[in-house]
């Protein structure tokens, strides 16, 4: 009989076992585990050089090295290239969030290509980003920095990606932009994404969260339920300085 760990179940979205990734001869993550159901939202918390947003890249294969086991929608692809890794329902969205300036909003929703036919419309993107709606035909370049991290997002969804790797998506953005993120992200939760939130801004997350994985020096040293947060403010405090 297969041992227990190793069964995917039917909800189960995400495996990472024993991840270790490398740039160059720095060995950056160490050992890492994780596993996510579908529609959950899990944060990865940490201070600057934790090993966060390396994990979001080596889960996208986008690191010097890696090694270990991650297994995606039922595939394992700790050998696979990216855009296969993207075809697998992997959407994944950088801090520098990567808009065409020379191209308005609708030519760079459009640009990527669909991996999955069970991808949101565009009429059901501009439901959900209104901001965007009204800006369809403005240049990137026009854009403020929260529309620009809405249509980063928008984007992935139109590509039919129902697992989104999330970097610092609130990091200079003005308090409405925030809240209006944190509606969208718990919308899509209820469409049944899978979520990996890199964030810095915890107020943000922690309400919308069900799990927080707080890593330190390229491992993961506790994770942490929605349930557990007053119990564990401590623990946050001393790892986060929150």
């Amino acid at each position: 009989m297969k041992p227990v760990q190793k069964i995917q179940s039917k909800r189960e979205k995400l495996r990472i076992d024993d991840l270790h990734a490398y740039y160059g001869e720095s060995h950056i993550l160490h050992g890492i585990d994780m596993a996510l159901n579908q529609g959950e939202l899990v944060t990865l918390l940490g201070r600057n050089g934790s090993g966060r947003s390396t994990t979001l890249k080596a889960i996208m294969n986008m690191v010097g090295k890696r090694s270990g086991s991650i297994v995606i929608n039922g595939h394992e692809t700790i050998n696979m290239p990216s855009h296969k890794i993207a075809h697998l329902g992997m959407g994944y969205c950088p801090e520098e969030r990567g808009i065409f300036s020379s191209l308005n909003v609708e030519e760079n929703l459009m640009l990527p290509p669909v991996v999955r036919s069970d991808g949101m419309s565009v009429e059901e993107i501009y439901e959900m980003f209104p901001n965007l709606a009204e800006r369809r035909k403005s240049q990137g370049t026009r854009l403020s920095g929260g529309e620009q991290q809405m249509l980063a997002m928008a984007r992935i969804l139109r590509t039919g990606a129902n697992i989104l790797l999330l970097d610092e998506i609130t990091e200079g953005l003005a308090p409405v932009i925030v809240q209006k993120l944190a509606e969208v992200l718990l919308q899509l939760k209820e469409r049944g994404l899978t979520i990996i939130l890199v964030e810095q801004n915890f107020r943000f997350a922690a309400p919308i969260a069900d799990r927080h994985y707080l890593m330190e020096h390229g491992h993961i040293v506790e994770q942490i339920h929605a349930n557990e947060l007053v119990a564990k403010t401590e623990l946050l405090n001393t790892y986060l300085g929150v």
